[in-house]
């Protein structure tokens, strides 16, 4: 993923899976609306937020590798 200079919220973070959540395998969504709590750092949130955005837009191949570091975070 791209580096970017924008810290995402939390909330952001939990917004972008809610719209995202229809495309992400079931066990992802659910984990990860388990572990985003306030005690996760900003690179996380920023990663997670990075991971989700136009999830619904990509590969096969590129949800694939995105759901194994999604993974990590459940």
């Amino acid at each position: 993923m791209r580096s970017c200079q924008l810290d995402h919220s939390l909330s952001d973070v939990r917004k972008k899976l809610a719209e995202q959540a229809e495309f992400l395998p079931n066990h992802l969504t659910i984990g990860l609306e388990e572990s985003l709590t306030e005690e996760i750092g900003q690179e996380t949130l920023n990663d997670i937020f990075h991971l989700l955005k136009k999830y619904d837009l990509a590969s096969v191949v590129e949800r694939e590798e995105r759901d194994e570091k999604l993974a990590q975070y459940v």
